[in-house]
């Protein structure tokens, strides 16, 4: 890898050029350059590297399966929104080069993520970025662009003196150990030596009855808390003397500090820890809409990443739109458009890799299991498959509410339209007419309609023959989810049942928040219901599923593949409960006769309000804003924003830090009063402040009030496509009173 190999970069059918492939001395850096030209074309990190994937795994490389066999053909996914790279090598032996190169690269990242690993790697970027001529030593002049690089505005005077305490050698530039010393000086975190030093009596460790107190008064551990420091001692303390005696030292209780133990996210609510055995309607379900779209809803790209990235997020609802193709073969497009298409075959094929086995790369967690809800004619070849239901070809009638999700393990549900009723289905067949409308104004109705037909000839009789034929195949595969038109909430109580499931655009369901809250929340107690975007989002925009949870909607469609605050805080409440795409729903909301309304907290008996105190104290290494000018530094700022019922609505800020993006120090406390905290998401959100426009986005994190966990913490913030961005970091002091 490091002597560079020649590889064809394919972009399409007709598209395939030769490029020059090389590993940069780092080990961290590839670039590539044309191989006529000469010219670098582009580079990435190992670390941008979520996975390789080999052989004929994407669109593209399947429609050269012909030309080139799949030992010379791999696939590099990106982390985030970034599109893959889809390679083919001279030979089978040059592709398992790289391929297997490529995953000892970042194999390292699936061991947990220590502060001492992240600063390693972080200090060995900066040395390899700031030695200009490549000698292995950095000068005075090189070590004051470091500092511009690292988002660091400093007096000349300051900067010299670190450089000269750290030259040992007095030779006038830092290499090795030297280097070490002055990165370690430059991020010296002085608000966690006080803090540190408030718990220690000597100044210098803090014995373990000492962070027991510290465990105790300030993190709130009221349980098992010496077996936690002894704990956390043996983790975190780097130095085997001090392990041996039972005590932290400074470095100890700050790698303590940035642990998954000292996260603001409650590390036991990672894992799954709420009751799976609830109906399907007690649960907020993560789900996509028009998920084969990565792009916009006229011309985007139709493709099957859309289905790995939204499973990889946690998505448990999906759809497949699916029309006529060449041949008779059925392809997956977005109808009446200009979207490209896929082969409803390959949806198929993915969903039957992803389905059940992917997990966030992150976390090691997912939706290992957890029933899959799809819309759209998936059901004709997943019966072929297999799929369809899992390995239970006699699902049981149900007798109240929906089946649970630990019921419907490794199940895949049908979301559509019904001939007969479920019990013909289920017992034989029947003679009742298929529904009509199953959405406000009959727009997805129409839609579902157009779909209907997979394949058959354009013949009015075969054609109504085939419809016929589909029509009662699908059919037979809606059990639990059949899609029925919304007449109003009185005529659901009366006439519908548990297993079926309307849809509803945006705006309708604006309209019965607003005139039957409390209405809709008692709906959503005992039946699915899902919302999906305006027709006018044709830029592929979100709306906020916040208004939509807040009256209990299990399945609210967002489209995935477009960044911003609306799928931060899909991904904030979805991060919990081991990312399996389900969370329980609070208890008031479960109620059939609930008196919950959530345009009118006061309308039930709530315990009171919440006060949660938020002291933000300074940030770590904030990256720079993308496409910023060379020697730009930031003008940092945190606003939290509070995202929950109308009552609990807010957003404050601080103040910002002229030109310190590396270790700027806000000291400034923020208060909330949450009604119904059991709704509330909070999102942590750093710019980069401009007195004349709009300030830029620098990172955010965002999670349930749930999951907050009390005490000094860190939020280790995310990028605008919701990847991590280490060691990018807040440090803050929570307090949660009632």
């Amino acid at each position: 890898m490091q002597q560079g190999t020649v590889m064809r970069k394919v972009k399409s059918r007709s598209w395939k050029k030769q490029r020059y492939f090389k590993l940069q001395d780092d080990c961290m850096t590839i670039w590539y350059q044309s191989k006529r030209t000469g010219k670098t074309e582009s580079a990435f990190s190992i670390s941008d590297v979520e996975t390789v994937r080999e052989g004929h795994q994407s669109e593209v490389l399947q429609s050269l399966a012909e030309e080139f066999p799949p030992e010379r053909c791999f696939t590099i996914v990106f982390y985030g929104r970034r599109g893959n790279l889809d390679l083919i090598a001279g030979s089978a032996e040059e592709a398992q080069c790289w391929v297997q190169g490529l995953r000892q690269l970042i194999e390292p990242r699936s061991l947990p993520l220590t502060s001492a690993l992240v600063s390693l790697t972080w200090i060995r970027d900066w040395f390899q970025k700031a030695d200009k001529n490549k000698d292995g030593r950095m000068n005075f002049k090189e070590v004051q662009c470091l500092l511009k690089m690292m988002n660091v505005d400093m007096n000349e005077d300051h900067a010299l003196r670190l450089f000269q305490d750290a030259d040992k050698s007095e030779s006038g530039t830092l290499e090795g150990e030297e280097f070490v010393l002055f990165y370690k000086a430059l991020t010296q975190r002085e608000e966690v030596l006080s803090l540190f030093q408030d718990f220690s009596e000597d100044g210098k460790k803090l014995t373990l009855l000492e962070l027991v107190d510290f465990l105790r008064q300030e993190q709130l551990e009221d349980e098992g808390t010496e077996e936690l420091a002894m704990e956390l001692i043996d983790k975190y303390e780097p130095s085997e003397t001090a392990r041996a005696r039972h005590v932290l030292s400074a470095d100890g209780f700050l790698m303590y500090l940035c642990s998954p133990e000292g996260s603001i996210f409650n590390p036991r609510h990672r894992a799954l820890w709420q009751d799976m055995s609830q109906p399907l309607c007690h649960y907020f379900i993560s789900s996509s809409h028009n998920t084969y779209l990565i792009e916009d809803q006229i011309r985007g790209q139709s493709s099957i990443e859309g289905y790995i990235r939204a499973l990889k997020r946690g998505c448990r609802c999906l759809e497949v739109d699916c029309w006529d193709g060449p041949n008779g073969e059925p392809m997956v497009y977005h109808g009446h458009t200009f979207t490209s298409k896929i082969p409803f075959r390959e949806v198929v094929s993915t969903l039957g890799k992803y389905a059940f086995k992917v997990g966030h790369p992150s976390s090691g967690t997912g939706c290992h299991g957890w029933p899959l809800v799809g819309g759209g004619d998936m059901a004709a070849i997943w019966a072929v498959m297999g799929l369809w239901r899992g390995s239970d070809r006699h699902p049981k009638m149900p007798t109240s509410l929906s089946p649970t999700p630990q019921e419907l393990k490794q199940k895949i549900l049908l979301k559509g339209k019904k001939i007969g009723r479920l019990e013909d289905t289920l017992d034989g067949p029947g003679d009742e007419a298929p529904n009509g409308s199953d959405d406000d104004n009959g727009a997805e109705a129409e839609e579902e309609r157009r779909r209907v037909k997979v394949g058959g000839s354009q013949d009015g009789s075969a054609l109504q023959k085939d419809k016929e034929s589909l029509a009662q195949a699908l059919s037979d595969c809606v059990v639990y989810c059949k899609s029925v038109s919304f007449r109003g909430f009185q005529e659901a109580r009366s006439h519908s049942r548990p297993s079926e499931i309307s849809s509803l655009s945006e705006a309708k369901a604006r309209k019965l928040i607003r005139d039957m809250g409390n209405e809709f929340v008692r709906h959503n107690a005992w039946q699915l219901t899902r919302i999906y975007p305006s027709g006018m989002r044709t830029d592929s925009s979100n709306y906020s599923p916040q208004e939509m949870w807040n009256v209990g909607c299990q399945i609210v469609a967002l489209n995935f593949q477009t960044a911003g605050m609306e799928m931060d805080l899909c991904d904030g409440l979805f991060s919990q409960n081991g990312r399996c795409g389900y969370v329980l729903k609070p208890p008031f909301m479960r109620d059939e006769e609930t008196l919950f309304n959530p345009s009118d907290p006061g309308s039930w008996e709530s315990p009171g309000p919440t006060t949660l105190t938020i002291q933000v104290i300074s940030g770590q290494q904030l990256p720079k804003v993308a496409n910023s000018k060379d020697g730009a530094v930031i003008d940092p700022l945190v606003r939290v924003e509070i995202h929950g019922v109308p009552a609990d609505q807010a957003r404050q800020e601080t103040k910002y830090i002229e030109n310190n993006g590396f270790n700027p120090r806000w000291d400034e406390t923020l208060q909330f009063q949450l009604h119904v905290p059991e709704l509330a998401l909070v999102r942590f959100v750093v710019e980069d402040y401009d007195k004349t426009s709009r300030n830029d986005f620098v990172g955010q994190f965002t999670l349930a009030f749930a999951n907050i966990k009390p005490g000094y913490r860190h939020i280790h913030l995310l990028s605008k496509d919701g990847t991590s961005i280490p060691p990018s970091s807040l440090f803050v002091h929570i307090r949660i009173t009632e």
